[in-house]
């Protein structure tokens, strides 16, 4: 057994993380782009983890350089967070953090870029929108080449069904473990559009999972919601921008639509192997959710003939083919409960605040009750079960 294992935070048990994020430098795309894109590419806004903390970039590179203050880093793994977590942008030293963290492989998103991103879609422009996927996907594939336990999540936009089925195959030639798409709606067209088929068919024939992240729903509220006469409520970082209760409120509203819509189509009898992954967008909403939509189902098929042709309640193809990541201060052991055991993954949304500094504890404190096997599939197998082949050369 290894250092790493004896000293990690996950310790003995066995947990694949469906949520980490590297962090970006404002110009990180910039020598991934094709020259077109690369004369447009703006620097990535970067201040919302703290303000003015992006100008410390140069002075966290060299702190990671110094012997000191990197065995503070590796000895505070779950405490050290954003820029000055060890592995956060500086890739050669996240295979030492994910030894430290214990987990069999994380699926790492990007974590500022995700609004540029679909932005760029909604916007006229696709030839940039695509070069800028583009660009994004060589970046996330190229910092996580350097451990096979770092599973690379690449942007597909929806806005063309051609450039689109023609970037989910460049992603998984390139060696993406992940298709990322937006959760809120095209410009244009519903997700569950037959131009979009293709796409589908090609996460589905690849083996891995097509996912939705937090950021990539657009606006989630109109901001007149927090023109109420009172004080700035601050959010995680002591800011006003990012994550407050108001806007977890609305976070589920852009993945709970598409999905619904995407069922109600029958995408996923079209695709019955497909799966997707819902990731940091919470889980509590889902119960209500299943028992909305079968609500629905059974108060509107005698009129709809799409309804009448599903093959299974829409229920059901929630616990067949779509997972979700809970957020650690929900009820996750009720959320299994409710839901069904296969739903449920987790997720230490590491290097970020948001995350917490011991989720695994957070988890275990509301899952008294939960059987071992059910444990067993939220820390690993319902990740398994995800992403499939986009699991292929992880060792066990």
């Amino acid at each position: 057994m290894t250092e790493a294992a004896l000293t990690s935070y996950a310790g003995d048990r066995f947990i694949h993380d469906a949520d980490a994020h590297i962090i970006e430098e404002p110009d990180w795309m910039v020598e991934y782009a094709d020259a077109r894109t690369r004369e447009r590419l703006k620097p990535v806004f970067v201040a919302s983890v703290k303000p003015g903390e992006d100008s410390l970039v140069e002075l966290w590179r060299k702190r990671h350089a110094d012997p000191a203050r990197r065995a503070k880093a590796e000895a505070e793994i779950m405490l050290t967070k954003n820029w000055s977590a060890l592995g956060s942008f500086v890739k050669e030293d996240r295979p030492r953090a994910l030894d430290l963290l214990g987990f069999k492989s994380q699926l790492v998103f990007n974590t500022f870029t995700n609004h540029y991103l679909y932005e760029a879609e909604h916007k006229d422009d696709l030839d940039f929108a695509y070069g800028l996927a583009r660009a994004h996907n060589r970046a996330m594939v190229d910092f996580c080449s350097v451990d096979p336990r770092l599973l690379a999540t690449t942007y597909v936009p929806l806005a063309d069904f051609e450039r689109s089925k023609a970037i989910a195959e460049e992603a998984i030639a390139l060696g993406s473990r992940a298709l990322l798409v937006a959760s809120g709606c095209p410009r244009g067209h519903s997700p569950s559009h037959t131009g979009l088929f293709p796409v589908w068919a090609a996460a589905e024939e690849a083996g891995i999972p097509v996912v939705f992240h937090v950021g990539g729903g657009g606006k989630l509220l109109d901001p007149a919601y927090f023109e109420n006469g009172l004080p700035p409520v601050p959010d995680f970082h002591g800011g006003a921008e990012n994550f407050r209760s108001v806007d977890y409120m609305a976070i589920p509203f852009p993945p709970m639509q598409t999905l619904a819509t995407m069922i109600f189509d029958r995408v996923f009898d079209h695709f019955p192997r497909l799966k997707v992954g819902v990731i940091e967008q919470g889980a509590v909403w889902i119960p209500g959710w299943m028992r909305s939509m079968d609500t629905s189902f059974e108060a509107f098929r005698r009129n709809e003939e799409r309804l009448q042709k599903l093959e299974l309640r829409p229920s059901e193809y929630v616990r067949r083919q779509i997972r979700a990541t809970p957020y650690a201060a929900e009820p996750v052991g009720w959320i299994i409960e409710q839901s069904g055991a296969e739903v449920c993954l987790f997720s230490s949304d590491w290097p970020h605040v948001e995350g917490g500094r011991h989720p695994i504890r957070r988890f275990e404190s509301s899952m008294d009750g939960v059987s071992e096997s059910a444990r067993t599939a939220f820390y690993a197998d319902n990740f398994v079960d995800l992403m499939g082949r986009g699991l292929d050369g992880v060792p066990s």
